[in-house]
């Protein structure tokens, strides 16, 4: 079969590879639609991820095909079933599984090869996070439940309530994702973006108000200006920069909480004023990965109509195609999800 392998930096080279090999548990499946992820770009750019990834490695992880071959002792799936299968699944076993807190898992199994013709989704994705397609969603729709499901952990951690105050800074597709499902939650939205075309995009999904992003003071000051002189309830940082991160604290109300979503560079710091922190009772909290909780709610929230692949794939192009797809992805930050058809 032809496959993605990542061999390093910037290093992406589709070729032919050996159809992975099923044993008991597992299933082969066709890969009918592969939806790029920030993620994968920001793997393309340093050529590894010290968790999910090492090369050399088949690449991508946002997938849904058809079954061709089941293993042995394989429950609930045959061949020519539609499925969508998560890039991960928990033992269920270790300390923080016991806890509640699987995205945390001690021994999460990570699955990648979403960018080839077929995909072996080893035997405890199979029983734990993989799902049959409804019969009304497209595969691009069933591919999208993976980050949708990254973005929904987040936001319920922020405890949402409708007519909420949310701020999301940063509109790429996960941003728009927050601004989509924070709409879904009945939550008052606003955008900041550092690009008009950004805010425009943002608005069509939901976005009750944009801003362009500006210093700390100016941009504290517009958001409090939106919501009645008092700041946001929440703010969803889904940038990845530490002064970012800074920023996102200073647009929230007294009482309020912010999610710092957006993954920063390895070694990186901030600075927090405590008084404020603390006389102003903030709440700062982090999001990481999903749960197979969170990839079944993504599927019905799905399912239901609320979110479509079109709202976020605006390209579709052939396997052969990828690198190219990278390079532009890594040089128009921000931009939409392209669908990789094998």
């Amino acid at each position: 079969m032809l496959a993605a392998v990542l061999y390093g930096k910037e290093q992406v080279r589709v070729e032919p590879v050996a159809i992975p090999k099923i044993e008991k548990g597992d299933i082969l499946v066709r890969v009918r639609a592969a939806l790029t992820c920030g993620t994968d770009v920001k793997v393309f750019r340093r050529g590894y991820h010290a968790r999910m990834i090492v090369p050399p490695a088949l690449f991508g992880h946002e997938l849904a095909g058809d079954i061709v071959a089941v293993g042995d002792h394989v429950e609930g799936f045959k061949a020519g079933q539609r499925v969508v299968s998560a890039n991960s699944a928990p033992c269920l076993k270790c300390f923080y599984c016991r806890k509640g807190l699987e995205n945390l898992c001690e021994d999460l199994l990570f699955n990648n090869g979403a960018y080839a013709e077929f995909i072996r989704i080893p035997a405890r994705i199979v029983q734990r996070n993989t799902y049959e397609i409804p019969p009304h969603l497209t595969y691009q729709d069933a591919a999208l439940i993976e980050p949708l499901a990254c973005v929904l952990k987040g936001l319920e951690e922020t405890r949402v309530r409708p007519g909420d105050n949310v701020v999301v800074i940063g509109q790429g597709p996960i941003g728009l994702m927050f601004v989509r499902l924070a709409r879904v939650y009945g939550a008052r939205v606003i955008a900041v973006g550092r690009r008009t075309s950004q805010l425009e995009r943002a608005l069509r999904m939901g976005a009750h108000d944009a801003l362009l992003s500006d210093e700390t003071e100016g941009l504290a000051r517009q958001v409090r200006n939106m919501t009645g002189g008092h700041g946001a309830d929440i703010v969803i940082e889904a940038v990845g920069n530490p002064e970012v991160w800074e920023t996102a604290v200073h647009l929230l109300r007294r009482g309020g909480t912010v999610n710092f979503f957006g993954g920063c560079p390895s070694d990186t710091r901030i600075t927090l004023d405590t008084q404020m922190l603390h006389y102003s009772e903030i709440t700062c909290v982090a999001s990481f990965h999903h749960t197979p909780a969170y990839i079944r709610k993504s599927l019905d929230i799905v399912s239901r109509g609320d979110i479509s692949a079109q709202d976020f794939v605006n390209r579709e192009e052939p396997l052969a195609n990828l690198l190219e797809v990278m390079k532009h992805l890594m040089s128009h930050n921000g931009h939409m999800k392209t669908a990789i058809i094998p």
